[in-house]
């Protein structure tokens, strides 16, 4: 039996790891398209066409207090070519080649906010 325990999961933007998550999700890995595409002809004929896009994005959700919001909206403002890396218990997402779309949006209240940081992933690989 595997235990999932959130301290296990880590997430590296360049070289440094990346602290000050958000509750809910910390972060969320998805390949932009999917492998293929299918079309049935009118006779019922099959026909299949793979999609070579390496896209991914990864977004990354952390506390406005995080020590690497700073970090992160640096990265974005500089169009940065840097590696990312989520790895899980049992799972590794991300790619050696990406950028961060825009800095995160800000929001003040009287609680604590979310930053939302998207990553373009050019060689997206899940393992």
């Amino acid at each position: 039996m595997i235990t999932y325990d959130p301290k296990d999961v880590t997430v590296t933007v360049g070289s440094r790891f990346i602290t000050g998550y958000a509750e809910g999700s910390m972060v969320e890995c998805e390949k932009d398209e999917d492998n293929f595409s299918a079309k049935v002809s009118a006779q019922g004929e099959v026909s299949v066409a793979i999609s070579n896009n390496p896209l991914g994005t990864i977004t990354i959700t952390l506390e406005q207090t995080s020590p690497d919001v700073k970090y992160l909206n640096s990265l974005a403002n500089s169009k940065q070519v840097i590696p990312i890396w989520v790895k899980g218990p049992t799972e590794k997402a991300g790619g050696t080649k990406a950028m961060i779309k825009k800095p995160a949006g800000v929001t003040f209240a009287d609680e604590t906010e979310d930053r939302e940081f998207e990553v373009q992933v050019f060689d997206y690989t899940v393992e």
